[in-house]
């Protein structure tokens, strides 16, 4: 899917890591929520509340998931977390990504 049709974008940026990375918060009719963001060039650790599976539009980066290794991510590739869980990402070149959450 390329586009969203009947969303609503929240205005306000979600900005992280002094400005490294950034997403818009898109609100569904069914209630559910995704980010669309943008991650410069840099090492970032997240902390999740719900699970999220994370879809790398266009970039190259590295994940560190809970209890696993370092796995490299491309675009057009997707990676999901846990629930209550902390990961990180090394971001080589400028990423755009789709975040889901999910219940």
């Amino acid at each position: 899917m390329s586009e969203f049709t009947n969303v609503s974008v929240v205005k306000k940026a979600n900005v992280y890591f002094g400005g490294n990375v950034s997403s818009r918060t898109v609100k569904f009719a069914d209630g559910s929520m995704k980010t669309l963001g943008f991650m410069l060039v840099g090492e970032y650790t997240f902390n999740t509340a719900e699970a999220e599976l994370m879809e790398i539009i266009d970039g190259d980066l590295e994940v560190l998931l809970p209890e696993s290794e370092w796995q490299s991510v491309q675009g057009g590739e997707a990676f999901s977390v846990p629930a209550n869980a902390k990961f990180t990402v090394k971001v080589n070149t400028p990423t755009d990504y789709i975040c889901s959450f999910l219940k």
